[in-house]
């Protein structure tokens, strides 16, 4: 794929620190023109966060929101795969000639190829930790919202939250038991965080939600997702569908009949 460095102005971007000196892409650019929201989150989500997470993402989807996220495992890539590669928006820790994780190569690739994948560092830039919090506080700023759907304390979403407060930016999260998301509840318990306790409720607020025929399952199904991420979500659901002929696997992925 083309790398490109982009020659105009990213107006939310302004409301960073400091406007990034460079911004190479991937993509499609037109997507940057989209009303936006970021979804970020631990890499080892809970079930209740994964499912929420992808719904989230999903119906926001549904209405013309872009997801904008940073490709990492857990939440992130749940973010890219409710919103469908082709309505997402991916900013990355390296170079653009590097898909890391390597475990998230495939996700990346799609996005590349129908979505937006964006870095501010130089091709052969590797995975430095410390280029991820300068990642992070670009992801913040290219969305109107921040959504963090599970945070433990001194996480890098924790910081993305700090990004957001400081930006002025509404910041949403999924309430959580005491113990399951530290990060998230302490910012709920401050007043600086909104809980999202019904999604459609939350969603209605960006957009008009079409009445869904089938189910999450299903919807979640029409992303053609990966066999081993669908029994990690939904279980006995993708056997009980696939014996009903509402999908089939090919190739290792999930497709809806």
């Amino acid at each position: 794929m083309e790398i490109l460095e982009l020659t105009c102005k990213v107006p939310e971007l302004l409301a960073m620190k400091v406007y990034p000196s460079v911004l190479y892409s991937i993509g499609n650019q037109e997507l940057l023109k989209k009303r936006k929201i970021s979804i970020v989150g631990s890499r080892n989500p809970i079930n209740y966060t994964k499912n929420a997470t992808f719904e989230i993402a999903n119906k926001l989807s549904q209405v013309g929101v872009c997801i904008i996220s940073g490709g990492a495992m857990g939440v992130d890539a749940l973010a890219h795969k409710g919103a469908g590669v082709s309505n997402t928006i991916m900013v990355a820790g390296t170079g653009l000639d590097k898909r890391y994780p390597h475990v998230n190569h495939i996700l990346i690739e799609e996005i590349e190829k129908q979505g937006l994948v964006l870095s501010q560092f130089q091709v052969g830039s590797p995975s430095n930790k410390w280029n991820f919090p300068l990642r992070n506080e670009v992801i913040v700023a290219l969305g109107e919202a921040l959504i963090v759907t599970q945070a433990d304390v001194n996480s890098g979403s924790m910081r993305s939250m700090e990004f957001a407060q400081k930006m002025g930016k509404p910041i949403f999260v999924l309430p959580h038991r005491t113990g399951d998301s530290e990060g998230s509840n302490a910012f709920l318990a401050k007043g600086l965080a909104t809980p999202i306790y019904d999604i459609d409720a939350f969603v209605a607020q960006f957009g008009h939600i079409e009445p869904h025929v089938g189910d999450n399952f299903l919807a979640y199904c029409t992303t053609n997702p990966l066999y081993n991420d669908a029994i990690a979500l939904y279980g006995e659901k993708v056997f009980e569908y696939e014996y009903l002929g509402q999908i089939i696997v090919e190739h290792g992925r999930i497709k809806r009949i």
